[in-house]
């Protein structure tokens, strides 16, 4: 991926030798969402702003309401690595050397760079405007407005601060312990995240929570993934953009990006952590799943091809 040339972000929290959590390390009381994972936000808006929202990205308002979910959560299925601990509950991460660590944080904050570039692109021709997230930093555990964020969680992004959060020793555990190395891999990490913040910023997130808390745990377990995959095809759509603008694609790089994609899927994750898959248990969607939206939306770049809401097939 070339990276090394690139704009670096103004908007990278570094609270790396922060050894204070400081003020409530509970916040406000929302919670994260995490590469994988869609947990649970407060608030929400109108249904009004949610058909809008909907139209934007061309799906019929009314799958919603009436779509009948078909999935169960199975509490004792492995949750997503990017939101846990690592492969047998190990919650210790290994710790990066200082001039390995200072080389990831300008990479993401590169990173980072090029969503702020893609997406306020993608929104000014919607006639809407972006509000850049923050990305933060940190060392083991720090304080959030969604709650206490620790690194065996994994990457996750707080809608109630607009903030993304990642250990970058995370990195070490996405390469050694889930087969997926290189840097646009990891960069499909940030993307992902990302994607949840446009999807707060669209008001998808909040309206799809409040659907979930009417619904049974089926219908709202099948809403989540739907949600994840959508997150998945947005990292897409930045890939595409930002290639198409700056040529940042090396040969390989899609294959990482892929690669990645599917280390998360829950069947893979449930085959590899119980030998058996439990389809009714996914909450993040399958491999297949998740590389099929990936490519979708890095094939069209557009917001509309990320209709996960009115597809009966994911």
């Amino acid at each position: 991926m070339r990276w090394k040339t690139g704009r670096r972000s103004e908007h990278i929290e570094d609270r790396r030798d922060d050894g204070s959590l400081g003020g409530d390390p509970f916040g406000g009381g929302r919670r994260p969402m995490r590469v994988g994972r869609t947990v649970g936000i407060g608030g929400g808006l109108g249904g009004l702003v949610l058909v809008v929202v909907l139209m934007l990205l061309g799906v019929d308002p009314s799958v919603l309401l009436t779509r009948d979910g078909q999935y169960g959560p199975d509490p004792t299925a492995r949750q997503d690595p990017m939101a846990h601990a690592g492969p047998g509950g190990d919650p210790q991460f290994r710790v990066p050397s200082a001039s390995v660590e200072d080389e990831m944080k300008e990479f993401v904050s590169v990173v980072l760079a090029d969503t702020e570039d893609t997406w306020n692109a993608v929104f000014k021709e919607a006639g809407k405007r972006y509000s850049e997230p923050v990305l933060v930093l940190f060392s083991g555990v720090t304080r959030s407005a969604c709650g206490l964020g620790e690194a065996a969680m994994g990457p996750f992004y707080c809608p109630a601060d607009h903030k993304v959060y990642i250990d970058l020793a995370f990195y070490d555990e996405l390469r050694n312990d889930f087969g997926a190395p290189g840097d646009f891999a990891q960069a499909y990490v940030i993307a992902h995240e990302v994607g949840h913040h446009v999807q707060n910023l669209l008001g998808i997130s909040d309206q799809v929570e409040n659907l979930r808390r009417r619904a049974g745990q089926r219908e709202g377990n099948q809403l989540s993934v739907r949600l994840e995959l959508q997150a998945d095809c947005f990292a897409g759509v930045w890939a595409n953009r930002a290639h198409a603008a700056r040529r940042i694609l090396e040969q390989g790089d899609v294959e990482e990006g892929l690669n990645a994609a599917s280390a998360i899927g829950d069947d893979r994750l449930q085959r590899q952590t119980r030998g058996y898959v439990t389809p009714d248990s996914f909450t993040h969607g399958s491999s297949q799943q998740r590389v099929r939206w990936f490519k979708r939306g890095l094939a069209e770049g557009r917001l509309a091809a990320c209709d996960t809401f009115s597809n009966d097939t994911l």
